[in-house]
């Protein structure tokens, strides 16, 4: 049997007039014409806010998100300010819905601890004698594979289920970093080095030690990549991976497919593969044009990415605008901060500089061609991909990264989920028309 030649009727087959989206009133991927989110459900553990909605119009404000309730960008002001590592503070505040006083954060950093090692055998059996290309889904296998070191993995109550994502939060960094190590090793002929993790350090920390062959890195580096784990922790119920991790859940499944669920979304170009996009896309420019620091030049060339023309033909700048973020996004504000900072410690200032004329160049084009009434502002994969680059993350480990920040967010969702008890269930519209079955020696 040639399956090749089924494509094409495949395609057409499966291929959906979208004004029917129109004719029966339904929202084309979960949003209405103005381009909000259909509401689907209710949470308490973070909320976007990019808009106001005065009138049942859509009205531009720079962007807020928070965290149980508290600013985010207050949140990691206070942290900057006293110069602490923040990010195992913002797992129990998502966690437990409160702000940690110092006895109860020093006993939870225990516990974190206490979970950061992986089962007997397990990265021999499971990771490193069965390495993987791609390290998302080497994370998505592994983390299936702890289902079968649990001995109650699919009780759904609220006490187990919370160990098994404290366990899974201090756990999938190791399944990160040791993956890309393995793949290292058995695809690119590199020695094999392995750090265990140090019960006295943060999980940032903890990253750029197991990641670097010399366990050396500065404080200023840890703080950076403790503000990317903090500001990629969790972003509201509606985004892609969190409302898969709702979905999934409300069926009753265990806490590792659940999670994988998030993992497997996250990898999607449309979701969490944005910064690697971003990164592709200012390379392609730089080998593009004469001089960075030529505006007409960058202009030019973003013209021909908008008429795809260039770049990947689909006629987007990406690490510019946002499905929620309107004038602002404050995780990209926070960043950008940081990006500026680290680029003058590591002479990288040419290429921020380069990044921040694409995103002003790239808006006033944008707004133009779409005549909209705001600049478009930049989102956060604007500078997340330069400043994993500087701080010498490679490319592969971008989106476990983020991975590793937002199974905290699925592991707050999981948890609310499983009190509601109720299968999440939409409708489908068929299109079919009834028809009279043929029997076999009648076709």
């Amino acid at each position: 049997m040639e399956i090749n030649k089924y494509a094409g009727p495949i395609k057409e087959l499966n291929n959906i007039d979208k004004s029917l989206y129109d004719k029966f009133d339904i929202k084309r991927g979960l949003r209405n014409k103005n381009g909000t989110g259909v509401l689907v459900g209710i949470t308490k553990v973070g909320d976007v806010c990019g808009y106001k909605i005065e009138d049942g119009k859509k009205i531009p404000a720079h962007g807020e998100l928070y965290y149980r309730g508290y600013p985010l960008t207050k949140l990691v002001k206070d942290i900057e300010d006293t110069h602490r590592l923040g990010f195992e503070e913002v797992i129990y505040l998502l966690i437990f819905n409160s702000l940690a006083q110092k006895e109860e954060l020093d006993g939870f950093k225990e516990i974190l601890a206490s979970n950061m090692s992986l089962p007997r055998g397990f990265f021999e059996n499971t990771i490193l004698n069965l390495p993987g290309t791609d390290i998302m889904n080497k994370m998505m296998g592994s983390m299936l594979a702890l289902y079968t070191y649990d001995k109650d993995p699919d009780n759904t109550s609220i006490e187990n289920v919370l160990g098994q994502s404290l366990s899974l939060i201090a756990k999938i960094p190791l399944l990160a970093i040791y993956s890309y190590q393995a793949k290292l090793h058995k695809f690119g002929r590199e020695s094999l080095i392995i750090h265990n993790p140090s019960p006295d350090k943060s999980i940032a920390e903890n990253i750029l030690s197991m990641l670097r062959p010399d366990q050396t890195y500065s404080k200023k580096e840890a703080e950076i990549l403790d503000l990317l784990l903090i500001i990629h922790a969790e972003h509201g119920g509606g985004n892609n991976s969190a409302f898969a991790t709702h979905v999934v859940s409300s069926s009753g499944t265990d806490t590792y497919s659940s999670i994988v669920a998030g993992l497997a979304s996250l990898k999607g170009p449309r979701h969490g593969g944005a910064n690697i996009k971003v990164s592709r896309m200012l390379d392609n420019i730089r080998e593009n044009i004469k001089d960075t620091e030529d505006e007409s030049e960058i202009k030019a060339y973003l013209e021909d990415i908008l008429d795809k023309k260039a770049f990947d033909k689909k006629g987007l700048v990406y690490g510019l605008g946002h499905a929620v973020y309107t004038l602002s996004d404050p995780r990209e504000l926070l960043l950008k901060e940081k990006a500026r900072e680290l680029a003058e410690i590591k002479g990288r200032m040419k290429d921020f500089l380069f990044i921040e004329r694409v995103e002003n160049i790239g808006a006033k084009l944008i707004k133009d061609r779409k005549n909209m009434a705001y600049l478009p502002c930049a989102n956060v994969d604007l500078y997340s991909g330069f400043v994993y680059d500087m701080l010498n993350i490679p490319k592969d480990l971008y989106l476990p990264i983020f991975a590793i920040a937002r199974t905290v967010g699925w592991c707050a969702h999981r948890l609310e989920q499983i009190e509601d008890e109720k299968i999440i269930r939409p409708a489908y519209k068929s299109l079919n028309d009834k028809k009279e079955y043929i029997p076999m020696d009648k076709r």
